[in-house]
């Protein structure tokens, strides 16, 4: 919403057309006699080795899958195997220009792209270079591996065992694999050259390769990104919203000098006409070629084409004419790679869906063998130097193989011996004040913003000689999230903020208002209306090296991003075996007034995966407090704040919110108010009806209750809150959201087991009705209120002399008949 970009509706309004450019499909036509002023004799040969490496790599894998053995070696491996085999030529091509620099993401078919990366790199790189990642690389047991094997001279040659060793270790679940074996067949990497991580969800790694590219463009980085992902992927949301984040005209338009521009990424599709069993050109999509797509996304229209992916060289040609494009800063790029599969979509598949014709006439076409042709008629080399070739390949295959099946050479993690490996992996746990190498980048000092002018002179208490400050001079809860968020990007040179309407806005609840005047765009913009997006781009900005805030309007948008928050952004440390880090917090708000998909409170999705930091402050000290340490760590935060909240001045913690930053462990309980009689355990808004209904109980019935807020779900020390039960011995929880499946009643359930002997009654739980949220004018009728705490206690723990209930959810026999009802 700049004010400098006038709509103008006569302009708009103008009768016109829009012209499309034609798009090239299969335009490479050289010979090889033509392309040997590029290409020297060894670089032709090298690309078949490279070949030939993919394809026996994955015959391997199939024989072991299908038929328990390889080369005389007998194995089985039961995990996933979704192979490449006759895609080889596309793979190599993609990576034959590529460095350690360009960074490439894959999906649950990418061996192939990982081993031609791999080998590209290997090319590329010093001896000494090679020597220190391999030697430095977990503690160099994979090095050891390949040098078991391999005794010869040449480190681009061991380097060769370590890539392949290292890999089908990973595939195999070994501890010498890349990651511990924790992240197999469709999730493995390699970082030191480039391999980022493959992606079993599909289309998973658009948004996370675009959120790469955003990452470097943001923090001028060499090198570009390579998104690979399969012509059936084109049906998954996330996909097209990744080309509308890629494609945002304020690239060019808005953001500032040195960072305008396009975005330094390639989405390369290979085409091998099926997703799965479905055949995308004529079956499951109507765009006939899929490289038509780009024309609809800007009017660049991607700079798409179609290219032949049975050619090496036609792969590379391309390459060469697109990575100059995104050098120039002219991004994105889409390629069309026509491919195909011999193999199924798994080893299991039958291939019900196509004929054996045609699977023969693009046997006829295999690159291995034309290219080989091609190369013995252009007089490259004989064609007994391929058989040399094949017949080194096999050897290594099996070598490699042999040991990596080996359990005793190549052990499996222990659970056994280290029962906490996991568990140790889930978190990082760590504090990382900058991830930036360089000043942070704004348009003027903090002290010259406006709003933190204003907030110097508010009230940081919500009283002030006894008597509650007004509304407009108290230091707020938005208040208190804007100076922890301020303060980090005047101290993180990598942190960018984005979402829907968080500049000019200010965010739709205000919270980064007046941070547009001193944050460039390129730190702090609005993107599309694409949820998926949004948080998929923050995971693979953080999991290159950058700090992220990404927001979400409301809770409930999380149903649009499930993907990416429950197995992206959740999963990556631990599948990574922690060589990935994640500083992604996601901000999103809990509704108020705005009905049945705008009101939710949605704590429990994610504090139910694992992987997944939880917090929900309820009062501004929590919120700055929470925020500043969130923001000062490595993990992916979700953090809920409520609509209700955003006003509320802090009227606990005595002396209000510092000035200065703080931090509060997350996991921490607080403890705001001191008991004897029942402990109130509250999540978000509800710890103020549980204050009113406290001082009910106080006034009325002579019994004091112990309020402790639970800021954070995830982790969460149960330490004060069983010392509380143990001296109350009565607990009832309360929170926003709907009684069934919240959160609250695991906490519960664990209070009961850990507490049992002090209770004196059942841990009772308070929340939502089982309902869709109905208009605001019902809140009283759907939200927990003081009076439902008070009838809980009543009902369940100890009777309320006098007290007339106000709802009956507390009583066994409604209780049995709602449940009955699903509700």
């Amino acid at each position: 919403m700049p004010k400098t970009q006038f709509l103008d509706p006569a302009e708009l309004r103008k009768p016109g057309k829009i012209v499309f450019e034609d798009i090239p499909v299969n335009a490479y036509k050289k010979t090889i006699t033509q392309e040997k002023k590029s290409y020297s004799n060894d670089d032709f040969m090298r690309i078949f080795r490279d070949m030939t490496y993919l394809r026996e790599f994955e015959t391997m894998l199939n024989s072991i899958k299908t038929q328990g053995g390889y080369n005389g070696l007998e194995h089985t491996y039961p995990g996933p195997a979704h192979l490449s085999i006759g895609q080889e030529a596309a793979a190599v091509g993609q990576a034959y220009l590529l460095t350690k620099d360009d960074f490439t993401f894959g999906s649950h078919r990418s061996h192939g792209e990982i081993l031609a990366k791999a080998l590209s790199c290997i090319e590329k790189l010093s001896d000494k270079e090679l020597m220190k990642i391999m030697e430095e690389f977990l503690g160099g047991k994979t090095l050891k591996a390949a040098q078991s094997l391999y005794k010869g001279s040449s480190v681009k040659e061991l380097a060769t065992y370590f890539i392949l060793y290292g890999t089908v270790s990973e595939i195999f679940a070994r501890e010498t694999g890349f990651h511990l074996g924790l992240g197999g067949s469709m999730h493995a990497f390699f970082l030191p050259f480039g391999i980022y991580p493959n992606n079993a969800i599909v289309g998973g790694s658009a948004p996370i390769a675009t959120g790469a590219a955003l990452y470097k463009k943001c923090n001028l980085k060499k090198g570009v990104i390579v998104a690979n992902a399969g012509d059936g992927s084109l049906g998954c949301g996330p996909v097209w919203e990744s080309f509308h984040f890629a494609v945002m005209d304020q690239h060019k338009q808005l953001w500032e000098k040195g960072k305008n521009g396009g975005m330094p990424i390639l989405y390369h599709f290979n085409n091998n006409g099926y997703g799965m069993g479905g055949q995308t050109r004529g079956e499951t999509m109507g765009y006939d070629m899929l490289a038509r797509v780009g024309a609809g996304m800007n009017p660049e229209q991607m700079h798409a084409e179609r290219i032949d992916g049975f050619s090496p060289l036609a792969v590379i040609d391309a390459y060469r004419r697109k990575l100059d494009i995104l050098k120039k800063g002219d991004g994105p790029v889409l390629l069309d790679c026509v491919t195909y599969r011999f193999s199924g979509h798994s080893t299991s598949d039958a291939n019900a869906y196509r004929e054996k014709e045609e699977l023969d006439a693009w046997m006829a076409a295999d690159p291995l063998i034309t290219y080989r042709a091609d190369l013995v008629k252009a007089n490259v080399a004989k064609d007994a130097d391929f058989d040399t070739i094949w017949e080194t390949t096999r050897d290594v295959i099996t070598k490699v193989t042999r040991l990596a099946a080996d359990p005793e050479k190549s052990p499996y993690i222990s659970f056994v011996k280290t029962p906490g490996i996991v568990e140790s992996m889930m978190f990082s746990n760590e504090k990382v004040q900058s991830f930036g190498d360089r000043k942070p980048e704004v348009l003027a000092p903090m002290k010259d913003c406006s709003r933190v002018k204003q907030i110097a002179g508010k009230e940081r208490f919500a009283y002030k000689n006894g008597k509650p400050v007004s509304k407009i001079k108290a230091y707020n809860y938005r208040d208190a999230l804007f100076e922890a968020v301020i303060e980090k990007y005047y101290e993180d040179a990598t942190l960018i903020s984005y979402g829907e309407d968080v500049r000019e806005w200010g965010g739709a609840f205000a919270v980064y208002r007046g941070l547009s005047e001193v944050i460039p765009y390129s730190r702090l913009f609005n993107s599309p209306i694409s949820e998926a997006a949004i948080v998929g781009t923050g995971v693979g900005y953080a999991l290159c090296g950058g700090r992220v805030i990404v927001e979400l309007m409301y809770a409930d948008f999380m149903g649009r991003a499930g993907d990416e928050i429950f197995n992206q952004m959740a999963k990556w440390q631990a599948m990574s075996a922690g060589i990935l880090k994640m500083p992604v917090i996601l901000r999103v708000s809990v509704g108020s007034k705005y009905g049945a998909q705008h009101s939710q409170d949605w704590v429990a999705l994610p504090a139910h995966i694992p992987g997944l930091k939880v917090c929900f402050p309820a009062t501004p000290w929590e919120a700055k407090g929470l925020m500043t340490t969130a923001l000062n760590g490595t993990d992916p935060v979700v953090f809920f704040e409520s609509q209700r909240l955003y006003d509320v001045a802090e009227e606990f913690n005595e002396g209000g919110v510092p000035a200065e930053s703080y931090e509060i462990e997350i996991g921490d309980v607080n403890k705001l108010r001191d008991g004897g009689d029942v402990t109130i355990l509250t999540i978000g808004a509800t710890l103020y009806q549980a204050v009113k209904a406290a001082d009910i109980l106080k006034e009325k019935h002579g019994l004091s209750a112990e309020i402790i807020n639970l800021h954070s779900m995830v982790p969460l020390n149960y330490e004060k809150i069983l010392a509380s039960v143990q001296k109350t011995g009565r607990v009832v929880l309360a929170s926003d959201a709907c009684a069934r499946g919240s959160f609250l009643n695991d906490i519960a359930r664990n209070i009961g087991e850990l507490a049992f002997d002090y209770l004196d009654a059942p841990p009772v739980v308070v929340g939502a009705q089982n309902w869709i949220t109905p208009p605001f004018e019902f809140d009283a009728d759907f939200f927990p209120q003081e009076s439902w705490i008070l009838d809980a206690i009543n009902e369940k723990i100890v009777p309320l002399q006098g007290h007339v209930p106000a709802v009956s959810n507390y009583a066994p026999v409604e209780q049995l008949r709602r449940a009955k009802a699903g509700v």
